[in-house]
């Protein structure tokens, strides 16, 4: 199971053909900006769409273009949600099971409160783990391109305010980004025996 699933080609595809079936006047800038890739990206992707029959376009005035789904993207854009949903299940009954033996061996130490690295979808499953302890969650903080995130009633502060909270650990609670923030933390100050994480989901 790849947890960086936001980099699959099949898992872009997917979020391309999503947005398209939602709303069909979009610039390829403003898919570039949703889905977090570059515009030339975005570019060969519908390229691709149109050569394999899942999109049809058509020219608007002043060069813009309005993509349709055709009955043979819908039928793609439906198998690869089925693809994607088993990656999502399998990764939240993984990553669910991890996070709460993580916990609990913290509160068997003792540990009393913690503060959350890293804003995603694996974020909310570390949080509902830690709702089965008696431990804190006193906050949320992420690198500065992701700080002002929700993580359910939290909002994400930026690393470098981790000093406003009283914590005994740090849990990175994302998988995507689990390298870059355990980098960003150490380079922070903090040691690394107080910083967590779950390692097993691949």
């Amino acid at each position: 199971m790849n947890a960086n699933n936001e980099h699959d080609p099949s898992y872009r595809s997917l979020l391309l053909l999503e947005e398209i079936s939602k709303e069909d006047s979009l610039s390829q800038r403003v898919l570039s900006k949703r889905l977090g890739i570059a515009v030339g990206l975005v570019n060969s992707y519908l390229k691709n769409f149109i050569a394999k029959g899942y999109i049809r376009v058509s020219t608007f005035p002043k060069n813009r273009y309005k993509y349709l789904l055709t009955p043979k993207g819908i039928a793609e854009k439906t198998r690869l949600t089925y693809q994607h949903l088993h990656y999502f299940t399998s990764l939240y009954t993984t990553a669910r099971k991890d996070f709460k033996v993580l916990f609990l061996n913290l509160e068997e130490e003792g540990v009393e409160s913690v503060l959350f690295c890293g804003v995603d979808e694996v974020a909310e499953i570390a949080y509902l783990s830690l709702q089965e302890t008696g431990i804190e969650l006193v906050g949320v903080v992420d690198d500065e391109e992701y700080a002002g995130r929700l993580l359910l009633k939290y909002s994400s502060e930026k690393i470098e305010n981790m000093k406003a909270f009283e914590y005994d650990r740090i849990i990175i609670s994302s998988l995507k980004r689990q390298s870059d923030l355990f980098e960003k933390l150490v380079k922070s100050g903090i040691k690394e025996d107080l910083i967590c994480y779950i390692n097993s989901v691949t």
